[in-house]
């Protein structure tokens, strides 16, 4: 044996009752368990004494973007730190590859501007020489702290094969089959599946729709038809409807894709706000309305409030505000003239209460904004404070007054948004949306927006808030959720759950102390740049292959990940 847990508080992932017993692992693989103090210790080279602790699958994290990071980070963090053994990535139609070599600044103009990953980052951090999706991924191979599997992007497989007139307009019938060949090679050696984007939210580097915004319903079809042929893939979106509500034609074409490709299909993001009644219920009737059609169609929702925060001198989520955008595209000087004016102002609070601010909606709690760093002498004395209580000291609106902070500090001040959906209410929406068949805890975004948010802690969150704290659902059954769900989903070999055989990917740590730290910014990107993280707590060990990855709550330096291929790790997942 390389390694025996003894004692543990063994909670499977399958949703059974937790038990007190002992794992011992060989070879990567779990190779038995037992009652507590029941395995012998003999020729072990690792025994740990888990009293008091509990022990879980590795937790599985559906939608990230770590595509760049884990060549300047290997490990992943900080999700390995949170317990994430496994990644999906290649998600919303964004993949490095396929990439043809004159493609590779456009690509990275792209990711800076969709995902926020910080430009410097990308150019110093990344080699980028590779051009097909199997060369990318062998880039990879042997240098994995966690297991990972990428998607393959829509927008890449429209740039390889259209170049600049991937961002004009359809494709023609060569085009097409262009990227239907490109795209079946590309999951032949490895890819996971096919995803796109649909979403208004995201355009490319110079302001354009990004390419997938530009296929014919007819394209996308003939794509999802692709991923059919081949064994142990998924589909992935983003549309607008994620953000505001479906349409009609949207729970058409959600069911048309599902079926097209004969797999399921997840969304990112069901985002529940008990002030936004009317969008939550016209998603989660969408998703009934899909399986009711014969399609498996699975939304991904966070079970925390995600860490962020934001300036009016950098894009962020308030450029996504509807008519926000125009006007904090301006340059700075010219910026700060519209946002002193009254009627901008004006213009400006009601758009982002409007209706049409969708999702975007949850960020227009003024009131509940905390400053954070400051920059000029006369908003000295307001970081940490919330701009609620500055504006009744000032006798102005919330939103008069967060204006006046940022344009004295020439609209560098860093804001702390509160969100409008951290009431009671919201939080018991939440609970029920957990036991809905078409819903799935994730959404981290792990790898992106790296200075402006930070949801790869949502593990250690969730189990310190959600089920210690709140106690919203139970220990078995929020790790169930963690581990199982979204392994089934992709079906994941032998992963999932602890069982004889299984691969030995695992989480060690104290139900009374796990949590996740505060986030701060630290400045450990290529090229000098900086991002938000936050650690971990009462993390004992995380295991991937048995290999001890985490030690309390700290990386190890051990890289025994591996890339999750379609059709040799994973299985078909029947729509039914």
């Amino acid at each position: 044996m390389d390694l025996l847990i003894q004692n543990a508080t063994i909670v499977d992932g399958t949703g059974g009752p937790a038990r007190l017993g002992d794992v011992s692992v060989s070879g990567g693989r779990i190779l038995a368990m037992g009652e507590a103090f029941s395995l012998p210790t003999e020729n072990c080279e690792q025994v740990l004494d888990a009293t008091g602790l509990v022990l879980t699958p590795g937790f599985v994290d559906p939608h990230t973007h770590y595509d760049a990071q884990l060549f300047w980070d290997p490990s992943g963090s900080p999700s390995n730190l949170h317990g994430v053994t496994t990644i999906i990535g290649g998600n919303c139609g964004f993949t490095l590859a396929p990439l043809a070599p004159e493609d590779a600044d456009y690509t990275r103009q792209m990711m800076a501007k969709v995902e926020g990953m910080p430009l410097a980052a990308l150019e110093n951090g990344i080699t980028w020489d590779w051009q097909t999706f199997g060369e990318y991924l062998a880039r990879l191979e042997g240098n994995l702290g966690m297991n990972a599997g990428f998607l393959v992007g829509h927008c890449a497989l429209r740039r390889n094969v259209m170049g600049d007139q991937a961002v004009q307009g359809p494709a023609s019938a060569k085009q097409l089959e262009q990227m239907r060949t490109l795209l079946a090679e590309s999951i032949q050696a490895g890819g996971l599946g096919f995803s796109t984007t649909l979403a208004r939210t995201h355009s490319d580097g110079d302001g354009l729709a990004v390419a997938s915004r530009w296929a014919t319903e007819e394209e996308l079809l003939s794509l999802a038809s692709v991923v059919s042929e081949h064994e142990g893939t998924t589909l992935e979106f983003a549309s607008d409807g994620c953000l505001d509500g479906f349409s009609e034609d949207e729970v058409a074409f959600m069911i048309k894709f599902s079926q097209a490709g004969n797999r399921p299909l997840n969304w990112n993001v069901l985002t529940i706000d008990s002030h936004a009644p009317d969008r939550y219920q016209n998603q989660l009737a969408a998703m009934d309305a899909c399986a009711e059609a014969g399609a498996k169609v699975v939304a991904l929702t966070m079970p925390v409030i995600v860490g962020m925060n934001m300036s009016f001198s950098t894009y962020c989520a308030l450029n996504m505000m509807p008519d926000w955008g125009p006007i904090l595209g301006l340059p700075i000087p010219e910026r700060i003239e519209k946002l002193k004016d009254p009627e901008t102002r004006s213009f400006m609070e009601s758009r982002a209460a409007s209706p049409d601010a969708g999702v975007f909606g949850r960020l227009t709690g003024w009131d509940t904004y905390v400053i954070g760093d400051t920059f000029a002498e006369e908003n000295e004395g307001l970081s940490g404070r919330r701009v609620g209580e500055i504006a009744a000291e000032r006798g102005v609106t919330a939103f008069n007054a967060l204006l006046d902070i940022v344009i004295a500090d020439g609209l560098q001040t860093i804001l702390w948004p509160g969100a409008t959906d951290n009431d009671a209410a919201s939080w018991e929406l939440r609970r029920q949306a957990w036991d809905h068949p078409s819903v799935m805890l994730g959404g981290s975004d792990a790898g992106a927006h790296l200075d402006r948010m930070q949801g790869a802690n949502y593990p250690t969150r969730f189990l310190a808030d959600c089920i210690r704290g709140r106690k919203l659902t139970t220990l078995e059954h929020g790790v169930h959720l963690l581990t199982q769900v979204p392994a089934e989903l992709f079906g994941l070999r032998d992963r999932g759950t602890l069982s004889e055989g299984a691969h030995a990917d695992m989480v060690l740590f104290d139900p009374l102390l796990i949590e996740s730290e505060m986030l701060t910014m630290v400045d450990d990107l290529p090229g000098g740049t900086s991002r938000l993280y936050a650690g971990s707590v009462g993390v004992n060990h995380v295991f991937v292959s048995g290999v001890e990855v985490v030690r309390n709550s700290e990386a190890t330096g051990e890289l025994p990940g591996s890339i999750i291929r379609s059709g040799v790790d994973t299985d078909t997942v029947a729509l039914n």
